[in-house]
């Protein structure tokens, strides 16, 4: 069978296709990738970064085309799709140069009859699933550590995206032994498959409710699993900020990629004092911003499947439907595919899905605090804790807001937390372990110490 890729912002053409994985299939290429894992191991760090460097110089070379199968298949404006394959090709080298440092062994305790040291072990066989609102750099993200740390592959990616998948592993294989790397593709069924199968670590990036599922298969076999789930980012807004200056920084932390980013701003608190004009200000600058074809001059492209329209004006009827004031935007335009208006609601009421559930395209709630303590509590008032945002000027208030914030990630006045050394996760139904940093590859590797008597 076939797995049809078409194109969101173009009348959902045909783009390509691959073929699904078989049962068979998934249960090969894990056989292969187990068969090969020791080997792998046992070369030891250096020498698989010299393997996986190529490949890195490799991908750079392809990064328009790359970029144009971002747009053709997620509907992502082409320069945005531009940043996303040079931005994470560049995160690879961060990857290279400080993987050694971060799992070299380290002595715990000595004196004059034992040493100590802890070692990093890879796992074995690593099932990396990978979501599309990002599919070339959430691969990067899911693969590369896992390769370098030492452990073996087999890679799902989006069943929305699977070109970039076929192109990324046309390139991965050619460098590497076999086993090392491979890819099924498929729907939800076909990541299932693979989680069930015989690996030893599940590393997701994606949903909670499928995140939930992959942790409970992984109960079940008592494996390591690491996943960067939803989130439902709160923004707090203090009255001490230039509105003018904070409003185009709030825009894009919501509305970029078209609101499809797990870790983008999707709840803006605002001090009651301010709040007109910071919803003014945002309405001015949402009403400029043009959508349309990716592959021309747009500020938004499409959302990734109609699908995702369906859900998203059904959040927007709830929202409406209890009181919610659409201050601008509000409905699909007149254009053949995926596309939603920027949108910007106030009269926003704990009870409404916008509030409660994580809103995965480009609407933002907005909402009123008086009180320090009810800002804080208005940003808590959430099952996820992904990321969170803070702005004002009282950096001492800043600094106290942010350490009762329920959240993975804390940025302050625009002071992007997005460097390739620090970890990436969340607290609550945002996720488990962490992505990135010298923490992400030692999430990637088993704990080992050896004491030996001198």
């Amino acid at each position: 069978m076939k797995l049809v890729s078409t194109n969101p912002a173009s009348g959902y053409s045909v783009v390509g296709s691959v073929d699904i994985s078989t049962d068979a299939e998934i249960h090969s290429k894990v056989a292969e990738a187990n068969k090969a894992s020791l080997s792998w191991k046992e070369m030891g760090i250096k020498k698989r970064i010299s393997l996986l460097k190529p490949i890195c110089k490799e991908l750079k070379s392809h990064s328009d085309e790359i970029a144009s199968l971002i747009t053709n298949e997620m509907g992502k404006p082409l320069e945005n799709a531009k940043s996303e394959a040079s931005g994470y090709i560049k995160e690879l080298e961060w990857f290279f140069n400080n993987a050694e440092a971060a799992l070299a062994e380290e002595v715990t305790y000595e004196d004059t009859k034992s040493v100590h040291k802890i070692v990093y072990e890879p796992f074995g066989t690593a099932a990396v699933i990978t979501p599309w609102n990002y599919p070339f750099g959430m691969a990067i993200w899911g693969v590369f550590p896992n390769l370098i740390a030492g452990n073996t592959a087999v890679f799902k990616t989006s069943e929305e995206c699977p070109l970039i998948g076929k192109f990324i592993e046309k390139i991965m294989t050619k460098h590497l032994p076999k086993g090392v790397f491979s890819e099924v593709y498929g729907a939800g069924d076909v990541g299932e498959k693979l989680a069930r199968s015989n690996v030893n670590l599940i590393w997701f990036t994606g949903s909670s409710k499928v995140g939930k599922l992959l942790y409970k298969i992984a109960a079940e076999k008592f494996i390591k699993v690491i996943l960067e789930l939803g989130g439902s980012n709160p923004c707090i807004v203090f009255e001490d900020v230039d509105v003018k200056e904070v409003a185009p920084l709030i825009y894009n932390e919501r509305f970029w990629n078209c609101g499809q980013s797990c870790d983008a701003l999707k709840r803006l608190i605002v001090h009651k004092s301010i709040f007109d004009i910071l919803v003014s200000e945002l309405k001015n600058i949402v009403e400029k911003k043009k959508i349309g074809d990716p592959r021309s001059k747009v500020d938004l492209g499409s959302l990734v499947a109609k699908r995702q329209v369906v859900l998203l004006e059904e959040q927007m009827k709830d929202a409406v439907n209890k009181g919610a004031h659409v201050i601008t935007g509000g409905h699909k335009p007149k254009l053949d595919g995926a596309f939603y208006e920027p949108t910007i609601l106030t009269n926003i009421t704990k009870d409404m899905r916008v509030w409660k559930e994580e809103v995965f395209g480009p609407v933002l709630p907005v909402i009123s605090f008086k009180t320090e303590d009810e800002a804080i509590a208005l940003a808590n008032d959430t099952s996820y804790g992904l990321g969170s945002r803070i702005l004002s000027k009282n950096k001492e208030r800043a600094k106290r807001v942010a350490a009762r914030l329920e959240a993975g990630t804390v940025e302050i006045n625009g002071a992007s937390r997005w460097l390739s050394c620090n970890p990436f996760g969340g607290y609550k139904n945002s996720g488990m372990g962490r992505e990135h940093g010298i923490v992400g590859f030692r999430e990637l590797c088993q704990i080992k110490v050896v004491s030996i008597e001198k």
